[in-house]
Protein backbone atom coordinates (compact mmCIF):
# COMPACT_ATOMS: atom_id res chain seq x y z
CA UNK A 1 0.00 0.00 0.00
CA UNK A 2 1.49 3.34 -1.04
CA UNK A 3 -1.48 5.61 -1.63
CA UNK A 4 -1.21 8.58 0.72
CA UNK A 5 -4.95 9.01 1.34
CA UNK A 6 -5.43 5.31 2.02
CA UNK A 7 -2.63 5.33 4.58
CA UNK A 8 -4.07 8.36 6.36
CA UNK A 9 -7.37 6.50 6.64
CA UNK A 10 -5.53 3.64 8.35
CA UNK A 11 -3.55 5.69 10.85
CA UNK A 12 -6.19 5.60 13.61
CA UNK A 13 -6.36 1.80 13.42
CA UNK A 14 -2.56 1.52 13.15
CA UNK A 15 -1.89 3.36 16.41
CA UNK A 16 -4.29 1.00 18.19
CA UNK A 17 -2.71 -2.11 16.61
CA UNK A 18 -5.95 -2.99 14.82
CA UNK A 19 -4.68 -3.56 11.25
CA UNK A 20 -4.46 -6.75 9.27
CA UNK A 21 -0.88 -8.13 9.05
CA UNK A 22 -0.36 -6.97 5.44
CA UNK A 23 -1.51 -3.44 6.27
CA UNK A 24 0.56 -3.47 9.46
CA UNK A 25 3.68 -4.08 7.37
CA UNK A 26 2.79 -1.66 4.58
CA UNK A 27 1.99 1.41 6.65
CA UNK A 28 5.49 1.86 8.15
CA UNK A 29 7.01 1.48 4.67
CA UNK A 30 4.92 4.45 3.56
CA UNK A 31 6.35 6.51 6.43
CA UNK A 32 9.83 6.23 4.94
CA UNK A 33 8.69 8.19 1.92
CA UNK A 34 6.13 10.49 3.55
CA UNK A 35 7.21 12.80 6.37
CA UNK A 36 3.70 14.16 6.96
CA UNK A 37 2.20 10.71 7.62
CA UNK A 38 5.16 9.75 9.80
CA UNK A 39 4.72 12.90 11.89
CA UNK A 40 0.96 12.33 12.09
CA UNK A 41 1.51 8.77 13.30
CA UNK A 42 4.01 9.87 15.94
CA UNK A 43 1.62 12.52 17.22
CA UNK A 44 -1.29 10.08 17.42
CA UNK A 45 0.81 7.52 19.24
CA UNK A 46 1.79 10.13 21.81
CA UNK A 47 -1.88 11.05 22.25
CA UNK A 48 -2.78 7.40 22.84
CA UNK A 49 0.08 7.05 25.34
CA UNK A 50 -1.25 10.01 27.28
CA UNK A 51 -4.80 8.67 27.17
CA UNK A 52 -3.56 5.47 28.77
CA UNK A 53 -1.68 7.27 31.53
CA UNK A 54 -2.68 9.57 34.39
CA UNK A 55 -4.45 12.85 33.56
CA UNK A 56 -1.86 14.98 31.74
CA UNK A 57 -1.30 18.69 32.00
CA UNK A 58 -3.38 20.05 29.09
CA UNK A 59 -1.59 21.04 25.93
CA UNK A 60 -2.80 21.51 22.36
CA UNK A 61 -1.76 18.07 21.04
CA UNK A 62 -4.35 16.94 18.54
CA UNK A 63 -5.22 20.45 17.34
CA UNK A 64 -4.72 21.74 13.85
CA UNK A 65 -4.02 25.23 15.18
CA UNK A 66 -7.57 26.50 14.86
CA UNK A 67 -9.03 24.80 17.93
CA UNK A 68 -10.64 21.99 15.91
CA UNK A 69 -9.18 18.47 15.85
CA UNK A 70 -8.21 17.07 12.49
CA UNK A 71 -10.11 14.19 10.92
CA UNK A 72 -7.47 11.60 11.81
CA UNK A 73 -7.60 12.36 15.55
CA UNK A 74 -11.38 12.40 15.42
CA UNK A 75 -11.32 8.91 13.88
CA UNK A 76 -8.82 7.83 16.51
CA UNK A 77 -11.13 8.94 19.32
CA UNK A 78 -14.11 7.23 17.69
CA UNK A 79 -12.23 3.97 17.32
CA UNK A 80 -10.58 4.13 20.75
CA UNK A 81 -11.70 1.08 22.73
CA UNK A 82 -12.90 1.58 26.27
CA UNK A 83 -10.37 0.83 28.99
CA UNK A 84 -10.32 -2.93 29.65
CA UNK A 85 -11.45 -4.95 32.63
CA UNK A 86 -14.93 -3.50 33.07
CA UNK A 87 -18.23 -5.23 32.37
CA UNK A 88 -20.50 -4.16 29.52
CA UNK A 89 -22.67 -1.93 31.72
CA UNK A 90 -19.64 0.19 32.69
CA UNK A 91 -18.17 0.40 29.19
CA UNK A 92 -20.01 3.59 28.11
CA UNK A 93 -18.82 5.39 31.24
CA UNK A 94 -15.24 4.15 30.81
CA UNK A 95 -15.20 5.27 27.19
CA UNK A 96 -16.74 8.66 28.01
CA UNK A 97 -14.12 9.24 30.71
CA UNK A 98 -11.37 8.48 28.19
CA UNK A 99 -12.95 10.80 25.62
CA UNK A 100 -13.35 13.70 28.05
CA UNK A 101 -9.77 13.38 29.22
CA UNK A 102 -8.64 13.63 25.60
CA UNK A 103 -10.89 16.61 24.89
CA UNK A 104 -9.75 18.54 27.97
CA UNK A 105 -6.23 18.57 26.60
CA UNK A 106 -7.62 21.30 24.31
CA UNK A 107 -8.83 23.43 27.25
CA UNK A 108 -5.53 25.08 28.20
CA UNK A 109 -6.14 28.81 28.43
CA UNK A 110 -9.87 28.28 27.73
CA UNK A 111 -11.20 27.04 31.06
CA UNK A 112 -13.45 30.11 31.44
CA UNK A 113 -15.24 29.47 28.12
CA UNK A 114 -19.02 29.39 28.76
CA UNK A 115 -20.42 25.88 28.27
CA UNK A 116 -23.98 25.23 29.49
CA UNK A 117 -26.34 26.67 32.11
CA UNK A 118 -24.10 29.24 33.83
CA UNK A 119 -21.05 26.98 33.88
CA UNK A 120 -17.73 27.43 32.17
CA UNK A 121 -15.43 24.50 31.31
CA UNK A 122 -13.97 24.45 34.83
CA UNK A 123 -17.40 24.40 36.47
CA UNK A 124 -18.67 21.71 34.10
CA UNK A 125 -15.88 19.37 35.18
CA UNK A 126 -16.65 20.26 38.82
CA UNK A 127 -20.30 19.41 38.14
CA UNK A 128 -19.26 15.98 36.86
CA UNK A 129 -17.17 15.51 40.01
CA UNK A 130 -20.34 16.13 42.04
CA UNK A 131 -22.58 14.03 39.79
CA UNK A 132 -20.33 10.96 39.77
CA UNK A 133 -19.86 11.28 43.54
CA UNK A 134 -23.40 10.05 44.24
CA UNK A 135 -22.75 6.60 42.81
CA UNK A 136 -19.09 6.51 43.83
CA UNK A 137 -19.90 7.03 47.52
CA UNK A 138 -22.67 4.41 47.34
CA UNK A 139 -20.08 1.93 46.07
CA UNK A 140 -17.52 2.71 48.77
CA UNK A 141 -15.37 5.39 47.09
CA UNK A 142 -14.29 8.18 49.42
CA UNK A 143 -15.59 11.66 48.53
CA UNK A 144 -12.96 14.13 47.35
CA UNK A 145 -14.83 17.30 48.31
CA UNK A 146 -15.93 18.34 51.85
CA UNK A 147 -19.50 17.41 52.71
CA UNK A 148 -22.32 19.91 52.26
CA UNK A 149 -24.51 21.06 55.15
CA UNK A 150 -27.85 19.80 53.85
CA UNK A 151 -30.71 19.30 56.30
CA UNK A 152 -32.09 15.78 56.62
CA UNK A 153 -35.31 15.36 54.70
CA UNK A 154 -34.43 17.97 52.08
CA UNK A 155 -36.08 17.24 48.72
CA UNK A 156 -33.70 15.37 46.44
CA UNK A 157 -33.74 18.05 43.74
CA UNK A 158 -32.94 20.83 46.19
CA UNK A 159 -30.21 18.73 47.83
CA UNK A 160 -28.68 17.99 44.44
CA UNK A 161 -28.69 21.69 43.46
CA UNK A 162 -27.02 22.58 46.76
CA UNK A 163 -24.37 19.88 46.42
CA UNK A 164 -23.59 20.92 42.85
CA UNK A 165 -23.24 24.56 43.86
CA UNK A 166 -21.03 23.65 46.84
CA UNK A 167 -18.72 21.48 44.77
CA UNK A 168 -18.38 24.11 42.04
CA UNK A 169 -17.63 26.78 44.64
CA UNK A 170 -15.03 24.53 46.26
CA UNK A 171 -13.39 23.74 42.92
CA UNK A 172 -13.20 27.42 41.95
CA UNK A 173 -10.80 27.68 44.88
CA UNK A 174 -8.52 25.21 43.10
CA UNK A 175 -6.92 25.28 39.68
CA UNK A 176 -8.77 23.69 36.74
CA UNK A 177 -6.01 21.10 36.53
CA UNK A 178 -6.62 20.12 40.17
CA UNK A 179 -10.35 19.79 39.51
CA UNK A 180 -9.64 17.66 36.46
CA UNK A 181 -7.30 15.47 38.49
CA UNK A 182 -9.92 15.01 41.26
CA UNK A 183 -12.68 14.09 38.80
CA UNK A 184 -10.37 11.78 36.88
CA UNK A 185 -9.15 9.98 40.01
CA UNK A 186 -12.73 9.53 41.24
CA UNK A 187 -13.71 8.11 37.85
CA UNK A 188 -10.83 5.64 38.02
CA UNK A 189 -11.87 4.60 41.52
CA UNK A 190 -15.47 4.13 40.38
CA UNK A 191 -14.35 1.97 37.46
CA UNK A 192 -12.17 -0.07 39.81
CA UNK A 193 -15.09 -1.05 42.08
CA UNK A 194 -16.29 -4.66 41.94
CA UNK A 195 -19.66 -3.38 40.70
CA UNK A 196 -18.01 -2.04 37.53
CA UNK A 197 -16.54 -5.44 36.73
CA UNK A 198 -19.23 -7.87 37.83
CA UNK A 199 -22.62 -7.60 36.14
CA UNK A 200 -24.20 -10.05 38.57
CA UNK A 201 -23.10 -7.99 41.57
CA UNK A 202 -24.25 -4.79 39.84
CA UNK A 203 -27.72 -6.23 39.22
CA UNK A 204 -28.68 -5.18 42.75
CA UNK A 205 -30.42 -1.83 43.16
CA UNK A 206 -29.26 1.29 44.92
CA UNK A 207 -30.64 4.79 45.40
CA UNK A 208 -28.58 7.43 43.62
CA UNK A 209 -29.49 10.81 42.13
CA UNK A 210 -32.95 10.41 43.65
CA UNK A 211 -33.77 7.23 41.71
CA UNK A 212 -33.61 3.58 42.75
CA UNK A 213 -32.23 1.54 39.86
CA UNK A 214 -29.94 -1.44 39.34
CA UNK A 215 -26.31 -0.40 39.68
CA UNK A 216 -25.89 -1.41 36.03
CA UNK A 217 -28.32 1.34 35.03
CA UNK A 218 -26.62 3.88 37.28
CA UNK A 219 -23.33 3.17 35.47
CA UNK A 220 -25.09 3.70 32.15
CA UNK A 221 -26.48 6.98 33.46
CA UNK A 222 -22.94 8.04 34.40
CA UNK A 223 -21.81 7.26 30.88
CA UNK A 224 -24.77 9.15 29.45
CA UNK A 225 -24.02 12.26 31.46
CA UNK A 226 -20.27 12.18 30.84
CA UNK A 227 -20.85 11.97 27.08
CA UNK A 228 -23.47 14.77 27.10
CA UNK A 229 -21.12 17.12 28.95
CA UNK A 230 -18.18 16.12 26.76
CA UNK A 231 -20.33 17.16 23.80
CA UNK A 232 -21.24 20.40 25.61
CA UNK A 233 -17.57 21.23 26.18
CA UNK A 234 -16.66 20.27 22.62
CA UNK A 235 -19.32 22.59 21.21
CA UNK A 236 -18.10 25.41 23.46
CA UNK A 237 -14.51 24.93 22.30
CA UNK A 238 -15.47 24.47 18.65
CA UNK A 239 -14.43 20.80 18.59
CA UNK A 240 -16.69 18.14 17.10
CA UNK A 241 -17.18 15.29 19.56
CA UNK A 242 -18.20 12.00 17.92
CA UNK A 243 -21.12 10.11 19.46
CA UNK A 244 -20.45 6.89 21.35
CA UNK A 245 -19.72 3.81 19.21
CA UNK A 246 -22.92 2.11 18.12
CA UNK A 247 -23.01 -0.68 20.75
CA UNK A 248 -22.56 1.84 23.57
CA UNK A 249 -24.98 4.32 22.01
CA UNK A 250 -27.66 1.64 21.95
CA UNK A 251 -27.06 0.85 25.61
CA UNK A 252 -27.82 4.51 26.35
CA UNK A 253 -30.85 4.52 24.05
CA UNK A 254 -32.37 1.47 25.74
CA UNK A 255 -31.79 2.97 29.19
CA UNK A 256 -33.51 6.18 28.12
CA UNK A 257 -36.45 4.25 26.63
CA UNK A 258 -36.91 2.26 29.86
CA UNK A 259 -36.95 5.42 31.96
CA UNK A 260 -39.20 7.22 29.45
CA UNK A 261 -41.67 4.32 29.46
CA UNK A 262 -41.78 4.30 33.26
CA UNK A 263 -42.32 8.07 33.32
CA UNK A 264 -45.20 7.91 30.83
CA UNK A 265 -46.85 5.09 32.76
CA UNK A 266 -49.64 2.89 31.49
CA UNK A 267 -52.24 5.62 31.24
CA UNK A 268 -50.66 7.68 28.47
CA UNK A 269 -52.01 7.47 24.90
CA UNK A 270 -50.03 4.64 23.25
CA UNK A 271 -47.37 5.65 20.75
CA UNK A 272 -45.29 3.29 18.63
CA UNK A 273 -41.80 4.67 19.21
CA UNK A 274 -38.84 3.73 17.03
CA UNK A 275 -35.21 4.78 16.89
CA UNK A 276 -33.48 4.69 13.51
CA UNK A 277 -31.49 1.52 13.04
CA UNK A 278 -32.88 -0.20 16.11
CA UNK A 279 -35.98 -1.45 17.85
CA UNK A 280 -39.60 -0.38 18.33
CA UNK A 281 -41.50 0.04 21.57
CA UNK A 282 -45.09 0.83 22.44
CA UNK A 283 -44.96 3.61 25.02
CA UNK A 284 -47.95 4.35 27.20
CA UNK A 285 -51.02 2.12 27.43
CA UNK A 286 -50.45 -1.47 26.32
CA UNK A 287 -54.20 -2.19 26.08
CA UNK A 288 -55.42 0.48 23.66
CA UNK A 289 -54.84 0.86 19.90
CA UNK A 290 -51.71 2.81 18.98
CA UNK A 291 -52.61 6.46 18.44
CA UNK A 292 -49.42 7.64 16.73
CA UNK A 293 -46.02 6.61 15.44
CA UNK A 294 -42.80 8.48 16.25
CA UNK A 295 -39.27 7.89 14.96
CA UNK A 296 -36.08 9.66 16.10
CA UNK A 297 -32.40 9.42 15.30
CA UNK A 298 -30.57 7.71 18.21
CA UNK A 299 -28.25 10.64 18.88
CA UNK A 300 -31.09 13.15 18.65
CA UNK A 301 -33.15 11.03 21.07
CA UNK A 302 -30.30 10.99 23.59
CA UNK A 303 -29.80 14.73 23.22
CA UNK A 304 -33.54 15.26 23.78
CA UNK A 305 -33.47 13.15 26.96
CA UNK A 306 -30.30 15.01 27.96
CA UNK A 307 -32.10 18.35 27.71
CA UNK A 308 -30.19 19.54 24.65
CA UNK A 309 -33.25 19.74 22.38
CA UNK A 310 -36.57 21.43 23.01
CA UNK A 311 -39.43 18.97 22.35
CA UNK A 312 -40.71 20.99 19.41
CA UNK A 313 -37.24 21.33 17.85
CA UNK A 314 -35.93 17.77 17.82
CA UNK A 315 -35.91 16.30 14.28
CA UNK A 316 -38.55 13.59 14.06
CA UNK A 317 -40.83 11.63 11.75
CA UNK A 318 -44.32 11.32 13.15
CA UNK A 319 -47.78 10.32 12.06
CA UNK A 320 -51.10 10.12 13.85
CA UNK A 321 -52.26 11.92 16.99
CA UNK A 322 -50.09 15.03 17.39
CA UNK A 323 -50.96 15.41 21.08
CA UNK A 324 -49.86 11.85 21.81
CA UNK A 325 -46.55 12.51 20.02
CA UNK A 326 -46.08 15.81 21.88
CA UNK A 327 -46.71 14.03 25.18
CA UNK A 328 -43.86 11.57 24.50
CA UNK A 329 -41.45 14.32 23.38
CA UNK A 330 -42.27 16.60 26.31
CA UNK A 331 -41.94 13.77 28.82
CA UNK A 332 -38.57 12.79 27.32
CA UNK A 333 -37.30 16.35 27.61
CA UNK A 334 -38.41 16.56 31.27
CA UNK A 335 -36.27 13.56 32.15
CA UNK A 336 -33.11 15.65 31.97
CA UNK A 337 -31.17 16.21 35.17
CA UNK A 338 -27.99 17.19 33.33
Amino acid sequence: MTDHDDVRDLLAAWVFGALEPAEERAVPRHFAACESCAAEAARLRETVRLLDGPPPVPDPVGSNGTGAPDAVLSRALRSRPAPPRVAAHATPYAAAVTGLRALLREAEGRWTTPVVHDWDVHATVAHLLAADEHLAVRLGVEARVPASAIAEGTDWGAAWDRRTADVIAHEYGRTPEETLAAWSAQADDLLATPHARDAELAAGTTLSMGVRLPVTDHFLARGFEAWIHTDDIGRALGIAVPPPPAPQLWQLVRLAVRILGASLGTGAPPVLFAVDGGEEWVLGSQDDPVRAELTLDPVDFCLLVGGRYAPEEVPRRATGDEEAVANVLETAARLSWL
